[in-house]
């Protein structure tokens, strides 16, 4: 595990809303009877323990990487290169990331050839999160995959995500809320400060709270 005074690159390669209804609850089993993991049924959108032990560890792994990555200086771009090809579970080696940047686990964020995100940018990937070539994140942005009961003592012990998906040569502007379950086509452009609560189709402007078509994009 990472030590926050292992800033250098030696130091760390030794790392180890559509809808309220709940998910249906999953069985502890699969099909031929192994026990199935907390992070099994995270990823699957059932409910789970965010509090079990595994998925801890993968929590302070993504943390420690991210916070090792912020503190970085413009110069280590080597540095950067190798922490964002740990960090992310598809596209590090050609993303751009402009510090600081936090995600919950990274291994659930698959992105495509080139993907930018500006400053302040948050990505919590408790379900996938699937980003497309080219695509641009203005700074602040916030891409949410996770969801909590409406039940107040259910939601004490367990919660549930659903997926995100982003197509290629998307520009999302500065501040925008992308919530849990939203695909966006793409080269679409979202605008900024807006909150995205449903499907945006391909190739249109879209903006506002909630996030709605302005305009097609006539290229």
């Amino acid at each position: 595990m990472l030590h926050r005074a292992d800033c250098g690159l030696a130091g760390i390669q030794h790392l180890p809303v559509r809808g309220l209804n709940l998910p249906q609850v999953g069985a502890n089993r699969d099909n031929v009877g192994r026990m199935r993991t907390e992070r099994e049924k995270m990823l699957a959108g059932e409910l789970y323990d965010a509090l079990d032990a595994d998925l801890a560890l993968a929590r302070n792994r993504a943390r420690d990487l991210c916070q090792t990555l912020n503190a970085s200086r413009e110069g280590d771009t080597e540095v950067r290169r190798f922490l964002t090809s740990q960090i992310f579970g598809k596209g590090g080696d050609t993303v751009w990331v402009q510090p600081p940047f936090f995600c919950d686990y990274g291994s659930n964020i698959e992105l495509g050839e080139r993907v930018f995100f500006n400053f302040n940018c948050v990505v919590l990937d408790v379900c996938r999160v699937s980003i497309g070539d080219f695509t641009l994140f203005g700074p602040a942005v916030q891409i949410l995959t996770p969801m909590h009961p409406l039940n107040a003592e259910l939601r004490r012990k367990q919660e549930y995500g659903k997926p995100v998906e982003i197509g290629s040569d998307v520009w999302v502007g500065g501040g925008a809320l992308i919530l849990p379950g939203v695909r966006i086509g793409s080269r679409s452009v979202i605008g900024a400060g807006s909150v995205v609560t449903r499907d945006i189709p391909d190739r249109v402007f879209a903006a506002g709270n909630p996030c709605r078509v302005i305009r097609e994009i006539a290229e």
